[in-house]
């Protein structure tokens, strides 16, 4: 199995040139991931600047996630191949299922098991989930298989651990990847990331970030500013003491940003 990176270049929220831009100056920057969704409504830009990066395609670990009108099996498998004619590939080497949308009429093994036909056709390298709590992550390993998941991407920050869930993956052996690690930037001000980016000569979003690494999760920051993707880069770097971590550890506070009604599970 592909190895997820685990530091990669999010689009959330990017649009038009914004997200050219971003997704260009990521790959001039030595980003090796960039990750995607078809809600995004920004696939085929993120293909333009690929296309136009002179990146080889085999440098790039691309993700894109599937949206929630599209689980139906009639539909899962022709949306993907929409998504890789907009992002101009053969091949992702992630797709996830967004959400798991408990209320919209499609059962998770359907949803799955269309997924793992994507895979077996050759669309997508490797699949897993999104936004999946402990029980539907029990119920998608009985559809699919747990060697089947790539990984669970789920919100975490200091704010938001989410510890019950991730020590569950990591007992089932699937990988975290973390979104939203800054807290929409909230964490940015926090007195406590402030004193350790201090210590470490270092800014707080890399404090942020190098905790979630520490932790082992994949982490997909995005930004508009070609100054704020390299220096998130950095983090890879840093190396947190086990006081700083601990001092971290204690921010814990259940600040969830995002929980769409009708799409997110109940949370553990």
């Amino acid at each position: 199995m592909n190895r997820i990176p685990a530091f990669g270049l999010g689009t959330f929220r990017l649009k038009d040139r914004v997200v050219m831009d971003s997704v260009r100056n990521g790959l001039e920057l030595g980003y090796g991931a960039i990750d995607t969704a078809q809600i995004y409504g920004n696939e085929a830009e993120v293909g333009e600047a690929i296309a136009a990066s002179g990146v080889p395609r085999r440098d790039i670990f691309l993700t894109t996630k599937i949206w929630t009108d599209n689980y139906a099996r009639s539909k899962l498998v022709p949306s993907l191949k929409e998504s890789l004619t907009k992002l101009r590939v053969d091949e992702v080497d992630l797709a996830l299922i967004h959400w798991p949308a408990p209320d919209n009429g499609v059962s998770l093994d359907e949803f799955m098991s269309a997924l793992a036909d994507a895979k077996a056709q050759g669309l997508t390298k490797q699949i897993g989930i999104s936004n999946f709590n402990i029980e539907l992550t029990k119920q998608a390993i009985a559809a699919v298989g747990r060697e089947n998941i790539a990984t669970n991407q789920i919100e975490l920050s200091p704010y938001l651990q989410n510890r019950k869930l991730v020590q569950f993956l990591r007992e089932e052996g699937i990988h975290v990847t973390s979104y939203m690690t800054l807290a929409y930037g909230k964490v940015l001000t926090d007195p406590f990331i402030g004193e350790i980016a201090k210590r470490h000569h270092a800014t707080p979003a890399q404090v942020a970030l190098a905790w979630a690494l520490q932790r082992g999760y994949s982490v997909i920051p995005s930004s508009t500013k070609r100054e704020n993707l390299a220096s998130n880069l950095l983090s890879q770097q840093l190396r947190l003491t086990d006081e700083d971590m601990a001092q971290i550890a204690g921010l814990e506070r259940d600040g969830r940003e995002v929980s769409p009604a009708g799409l997110a599970p109940a949370w553990d």
